[in-house]
């Protein structure tokens, strides 16, 4: 409730990857009813390019598994998340 979308957005990516990305683009406003089963969600995404050998992802918490994966290899993901990768994809 302290911060803006901008400022939580690098926060947690570094919190949780331990990536430290400046130049992030607002991507989309994902609220579709019932597009979370566990209730109302609401998400602004975001998307920004780094280069992966630069990069060293280090999970926390929640994210304890995250990793790299070849955009044409993207294991199943949760909800919808695969049409902000679609619409990331789009962009670049």
């Amino acid at each position: 409730m302290e911060e803006t979308v901008e400022a939580a957005i690098k926060r947690e990516l570094e919190e949780e990857a331990g990536l430290i990305m400046d130049n992030l683009r607002q991507l989309h406003t994902f609220s579709a009813l019932g597009r979370d089963p566990r209730g109302r969600t609401v998400s602004v995404t975001f998307f920004g390019i780094t280069d992966m050998d630069n990069s060293t992802v280090r999970g926390g918490d929640d994210a304890k598994n995250a990793r790299w994966f070849p955009i044409k290899n993207i294991p199943q993901l949760a909800f919808d998340h695969i049409q902000a990768v679609e619409m990331a994809m789009s962009k670049i």
